[in-house]
């Protein structure tokens, strides 16, 4: 008897429109394509949690206003600088307080999760906002080794997430085999599913979300040089489905918009010297303008700034604007998902308020 569930592409006939269209943003403005957040709910020192998760709300609430498509919550754990550890709670508040806004995972990191967990939450979620909520899901633990071993994290390997996103499948489409193990367990609510996306950072999701006919959202804003790589094999690897006809694809991209050029340099330094200690093994808070212009970067640690830098999109309306169409032209992705990890509620809202202007959604 088989006991693995691993994920199979759907076979006969092409995507139905309420799936697709699900999946498929609509571009607003002068914007040729649909634009969306990520949200990681940025707590900052002078912040705490419940702020950046009040900022979080407020966010939803004004690029609904401002015609944005969909936004996602990030999952990471054991990092001090992000409220959304839960994302599935966090939509569950932000569907509450928003009316036609899709909302999702950006995402629900599946090693820490048993499969008919996450399809039960996100059953609930669909059962209780139908037609407005994405899964997302991710490979990685979203954290630390130690971290992850307390989650519950299985290991990590290219064997095991097959497995574990056919069982997550399986049971949102309750289409087990009948022997396998499972058969007879049903996820409920069990009625109408959420689109499932696969997230990645290099080509591994990339190519499973190709072979399985599934969208795929690639993270540009901390892999930016395995971005065109990962698209391009998505798109090599694409066999039509019952969810898609056709490969559809956004990227993530740190996008921060203010009135001058300069005053959005003096707001992403810090979020750049926020990286620089992740990587670094020491994540916290984020800082504040002030250290982050005061800080005594090392060669080494002004390299990888200069870098993180030259990936993110930043400045006056005009030049993000500039920045993201370049971008988009040189991808050919079908959406932008702007993500701005900034604890200030009053700088945030004004960068996403500025970039819905300068596409003329508002």
């Amino acid at each position: 008897m088989d006991t693995n569930a691993t994920p199979e592409r759907a076979e006969g006939g092409s995507a139905t429109a309420d799936q697709a269209d699900q999946i498929r943003g609509v571009a607003r403005g002068d914007s040729p394509v649909p634009l969306s957040v990520l949200d990681l709910s940025t707590v900052g020192v002078q912040h705490s949690a419940s702020d950046a998760l009040s900022t979080t709300t407020e966010l939803a609430r004004r690029v609904e206003e401002w015609g944005f498509q969909r936004m996602w919550l990030a999952e990471h754990h054991g990092m001090p600088g992000i409220a959304s550890s839960a994302p599935a709670v966090v939509i569950a508040h932000l569907a509450a307080h928003t009316s036609t806004l899709r909302l999702g995972s950006g995402g629900v990191m599946l090693p820490n999760h048993a499969p008919l967990v996450v399809a039960e939450q996100f059953g609930t979620l669909e059962a209780l906002h139908p037609g407005r909520i994405d899964l997302g899901i991710g490979r990685a633990p979203g954290t630390d080794q130690a971290t992850a071993r307390a989650l519950g994290a299985g290991p990590l390997s290219a064997d095991v997430f097959p497995q574990q996103l056919g069982e997550l499948l399986a049971f949102l489409g309750d289409d087990f085999p009948i022997d396998h193990p499972y058969a007879a367990i049903q996820s409920v609510p069990n009625g109408p599913v959420p689109p499932v996306w696969l997230l990645g950072s290099s080509g591994f999701s990339a190519q499973l979300a190709g072979q399985l006919g599934l969208p795929f959202a690639f993270a540009h804003h901390f892999s930016a040089q395995n971005t065109l790589p990962a698209l391009e094999l998505y798109r090599r690897s694409f066999q039509p489905s019952s969810v898609l006809d056709e490969p559809y694809a956004l990227i993530g991209v740190q996008a921060v918009a203010a009135d001058t050029d300069e005053e959005a340099l003096d707001i992403v330094r810090p979020i750049a010297l926020s990286m620089l200690r992740l990587r670094r093994g020491m994540p916290g808070k984020q800082p504040t303008r002030q250290e982050a212009r005061e800080y005594a970067y090392m060669e080494l640690e002004q390299s990888f700034v200069d870098s993180w830098l030259e990936d993110a999109v930043y400045g006056s309306p005009e030049t993000v604007r500039a920045g993201l169409d370049e971008l988009r032209e040189r991808t050919g992705v079908q959406e932008l998902m702007l993500t701005a990890n900034v604890p200030d509620r009053d700088t945030k809202l004004n960068s996403f308020e500025l970039v819905a202007k300068a596409y003329r959604m508002i």
